[in-house]
């Protein structure tokens, strides 16, 4: 997990809103390429969530970890 991470889940959970990675990029800053990897990351740690093709929310899980109740060193090790 990086700073982008976080931003794109926080992003995500405050708008309640289903986003695109270009979408995501120009609301933060980054670049497309950037945030696509770093959303494909997500997706695979289950913290988002692709729904209507190449969208996105946040999952529950996400929530979770947000709140405080995932840390991210569970997260590191799941990756491993």
């Amino acid at each position: 997990m990086n700073q982008t991470d976080n931003r794109i889940l926080e992003l995500l959970d405050e708008s309640d809103l289903i986003l695109s990675p270009a979408v995501i990029a120009v609301n933060l800053n980054y670049t497309r390429n950037w945030v696509s990897r770093r959303v494909s990351k997500l997706v695979r740690a289950g913290l988002i969530e692709e729904t209507n093709g190449s969208y996105y929310r946040i999952s529950e899980k996400g929530r979770r970890y947000l709140s405080g109740y995932i840390p991210a060193e569970e997260l590191e090790e799941e990756e491993d």
